[in-house]
């Protein structure tokens, strides 16, 4: 009969630990002598390079006069006039504003200062910079203040073992290279708001005129939605509300003349409360707030205050309550709504004819403008 084998010993559990720690320890010792030959190289270098310098110095005497000379008119760009600074970084872009300020810690508080970047904010996002996009932005900041404490609680939690504390000091460099890319933007500066929209990173709620890529339903209509930029397409990516129990519809390259900052600072639930009912008369340009069920947002629509038809067309008595959207055939259910400027009720309607909400009288020219501009090539 054969012997049996002898049982297997395995190794108590500090020997893998001691195997580890002996790793870790080599490789600090060869991180340290690459950085001592580097030191080396770099001290040899600058010798042979001063021992250059100065036996041309001696070859050549007209050398030191003419480096002193140099050293004289040079001009450190820190050493401008402060109203000259300011004037020249005016005129920098935002990418080029940003180059600057890695120069140096003086130009860094230069180029991040609010007045530099609010011509930028007004000359691209003017057209979306209202009270919600306000409030989103001041959300998204407080957001990201509170994202970035935690992050600073998790890295300066203490190690529970020597093996932990061993892992956290060989990755101490790559923390705190990320602690300085992560507080290089606070999120209370001009410079920080105007980054989260380039990126794409904050959504804006605005409004957006025929939606769904021009569906013949929402022609000539303004709807609510969630706005993010992007970069690349210089389009936007739209999250609008959802209908009821209908899903959340996204809609992608959304072009610039398309969106527009709500004109009333309310919820698109929100009937507006109309102010100019006693003021519409006839060839008036306005916007109707509509949707199809109550459980729907509002969106607004364009129309112009018409004549009825038992109406002679005269100003001087003309009583015409019709609100006309002439984007529609005649003889369409849709194109004309009658509104009565002393009994006007906000939200009043039917499934079948929908719901009517508040009324505002265009009164600016470039308003009026947007509209035409999206007028619909053929009836629809």
């Amino acid at each position: 009969m054969s012997k049996a084998s002898p049982p297997v010993k395995f190794l108590p559990p500090w020997a893998y630990e001691m195997g580890l720690l002996l790793a870790l320890i080599c490789r600090e010792l060869l991180c340290s002598l690459i950085d001592l030959m580097k030191n080396c190289c770099r001290v040899s270098t600058s010798v042979s390079f001063k021992k250059a310098s100065t036996s041309r110095k001696k070859s050549d005497p007209r050398s030191e006069g003419s480096e002193e000379r140099t050293a004289e008119r040079g001009t450190n760009i820190l050493n401008l006039p402060e109203l000259t600074l300011d004037c020249i970084l005016e005129k920098l872009s935002p990418k080029e504003l940003v180059t600057v300020a890695c120069v140096c810690s003086c130009l860094r508080d230069r180029c991040r200062s609010d007045h530099l970047w609010e011509s930028h904010m007004r000359k691209k996002w003017g057209r979306l910079l209202g009270e919600a996009a306000r409030r989103a932005w001041e959300s998204y900041a407080a957001s990201r203040k509170h994202a970035l404490g935690s992050a600073t609680l998790v890295q300066h939690t203490k190690p529970k073992n020597w093996m932990g504390y061993l892992f956290s000091r060989s990755n101490s460099d790559a923390d705190r290279r990320l602690n300085i890319v992560n507080n290089t933007s606070p999120a209370d500066v001009t410079m920080s708001c105007y980054s989260a929209l380039e990126s794409g990173r904050l959504w804006v709620p605005a409004q957006i005129c025929n939606r769904e890529n021009g569906n013949v339903g929402f022609v000539l209509s303004c709807y609510d939605a969630e706005l993010r930029y992007d970069r690349h397409s210089d389009t936007f990516y739209a999250r609008y509300y959802p209908h009821g129990s209908k899903a959340v519809q996204e809609e992608e390259g959304v072009s610039w003349n398309r969106v527009r900052v709500p004109p009333v600072d309310i919820s698109p639930h929100e009937i507006h409360v109309s102010e100019c009912l006693s003021e519409l008369s006839p060839g008036d340009h306005i916007e109707v707030q509509w949707r199809r069920s109550q459980k729907f947002p509002c969106g607004w629509w364009y129309g112009v205050i018409g004549h009825l038809d038992s109406c002679d067309g005269d100003e001087q008595r003309c009583l015409c309550n019709l609100s006309e959207f002439k984007q529609y055939p005649p003889g369409s259910r849709w194109r004309r709504a009658t509104v009565s400027r002393k009994n006007h009720e906000e939200g009043k309607g039917n499934e079948t004819t929908g719901f009517y909400g508040g009324i505002r009288k265009l009164h600016c020219k470039d308003e009026i403008c947007m509209w035409l501009r999206h007028w619909p090539e053929e009836s629809l």
